[in-house]
């Protein structure tokens, strides 16, 4: 292919196409509604961050002004953890404002994280909310359709084709020249929303995140051109194998249907079908079953802790609790606590299993349909996927137990095993013991996981990609003018 002659139909492409007024209209349009989605993202994110961190700070006030009294009870008195949002999530929302936010942390019992923001809104949320993200991988496609349906079949109808072809310039040249042109018309949308995005980015930079979001924002945006790029040719390639600019138009559209809309809900159907998942009710109704056979802390007579403390009482040569050299009570809220976080952890690691495999039917339709690709690549690499969410759980899930079990462990040191008579107060220790306990702090997924996670949408459209361009030479003979 010769270079010139891709960039003298690329320019004749948009030379005929600017001077348009519903281009210009169009152009404006659309770059309105980008920047509307971008600012209000951004500000809707910054109001999440200024509010996590404000009820944030209350409840580790609250933790460490607790005053003097019994670790069990601090143990239940519990502690919140509260999930950030990424500094990329204004741009693609993803999943987030259908997932909690706040997770109540106490012993014995592992909470579901509440506070989803759909949970606070009406049932409109269902269709979804104006992202960038969203405008890119579903209003750009219908825009490059609109410019690009006839570039070829018009000229086919109008005679001047034959023309074209006359003057020794090749199918390839003329579907790759149209193809750059009509690109290169989406970049007067693409590029003023990607340096608003990427100077926002670098306005919320933070320490603890470094440089990364910047990074990130990066491989987002050279991606997004890449499916820009795959949906101009295919738009090109359409228009070049149909007879009339009707035809082509039609095919695209339904093409568009096909990508947006019916393949996804099929996938997503097909996964649940395949792959049933529990109701909540279901889940922890399996674990509390579970826990009962292994062993009830709370039930003196229970066969487990029946044997722990024969064991305990062996080992230490005494005939009574009260005369071991540490808590006793400490010990099997601690033995309690381990069981019952082994029993949901494995119940957990099911369910998502679950849960990855429902995700897979609909990540391997990538292969046959890039708005699949490019969407769950653009939510991972915003941190707004269900990965992101389930690494929350993860975090959240660990210091749970390692508070719960710290607790215990100053029960089992600082505590008397001697009962106190009804007329004495409880057992109670320092707050300084639990004011000096770490903060919870969650730390985002690494760049790396996120890809490695994503390697399949990466290859699916690498494959687009490159199968569209052999589609092309290959169906080089077969194109009729």
């Amino acid at each position: 292919m010769r270079f010139w002659i891709l960039k003298i139909l690329a320019k004749q492409v948009w030379q005929n196409t600017i001077k348009s007024r519903s281009t210009k209209v169009l152009i404006v349009l659309f770059n309105t509604l980008l920047m509307f989605s971008v600012f209000t993202g951004y500000f809707t994110m910054k109001n999440h961050h200024e509010n996590t961190e404000h009820y944030h700070t209350k409840v580790r006030e609250g933790w460490e002004k607790s005053p003097d009294k019994h670790p069990h009870r601090m143990a239940h008195y519990g502690y919140v953890a509260f999930r950030e949002n990424y500094p990329l999530s204004f741009f693609d929302f993803g999943m987030d404002s259908f997932l909690g936010n706040a997770v109540f942390l106490e012993a014995h019992r592992q909470n579901t994280v509440n506070f989803s923001e759909a949970s606070f809104s009406s049932g409109l949320l269902r269709f979804g909310e104006l992202s960038c993200a969203l405008i890119l991988q579903l209003l750009i496609p219908l825009l490059l359709i609109f410019w690009g349906f006839d570039l070829i079949a018009k000229e086919r109808e109008n005679g001047t084709l034959k023309i074209l072809l006359t003057q020794a310039i090749s199918w390839q040249e003329l579907i790759w020249g149209k193809t750059l042109g009509l690109f290169t018309l989406s970049l007067t949308v693409l590029l003023p929303a990607f340096l608003l995005s990427a100077l926002l980015i670098g306005l919320n930079m933070e320490s603890h995140t470094g440089v990364e979001p910047l990074v990130r924002w990066v491989f987002l945006a050279f991606l997004y051109l890449i499916y820009t790029l795959i949906i101009s040719l295919l738009v090109v390639f359409i228009s070049a194998k149909s007879q009339s600019s009707k035809s082509a138009l039609t095919q695209l559209i339904g093409c568009w249907l096909v990508f947006t809309l019916v393949l996804p809900k099929i996938s997503q159907v097909v996964g649940q079908n395949l792959y049933h998942s529990p109701s909540k009710i279901e889940f922890d109704t399996a674990i509390e079953a579970e826990l009962i056979k292994l062993g009830d802390s709370h039930n003196p007579n229970d066969p487990h802790f029946s044997a722990l403390k024969d064991s305990l009482l062996k080992v230490y040569g005494v005939d009574s609790t009260h005369k071991l050299p540490f808590n006793y009570g400490g010990i099997v809220m601690q033995e309690g606590e381990r069981l019952s976080a082994e029993v949901y952890n494995r119940h957990q690691k099911q369910l998502v299993r679950t849960y990855e495999s429902q995700q897979d039917i609909v990540k391997k339709t990538a292969i046959i349909n890039p708005f699949i690709a490019i969407k769950n690549i653009s939510m991972a690499l915003s941190g707004t996927d269900y990965a992101n969410y389930q690494d929350f759980q993860k975090q959240t899930e660990a210091y749970r137990y390692q508070l719960a079990q710290h607790m215990n462990q100053l029960q089992i040191k600082l505590i008397s095993n001697q009962k106190r008579k009804p007329t004495e107060k409880n057992y109670s220790i320092s707050q300084k013991y639990w004011a000096s306990f770490p903060d919870f702090e969650y730390r985002f997924l690494g760049l790396e996981t996120v890809l490695k996670s994503e390697v399949y949408s990466l290859l699916a459209m690498a494959v687009w990609l490159l199968g569209l361009g052999f589609l092309v030479k290959s169906q080089e003979r077969k194109f009729k003018a």
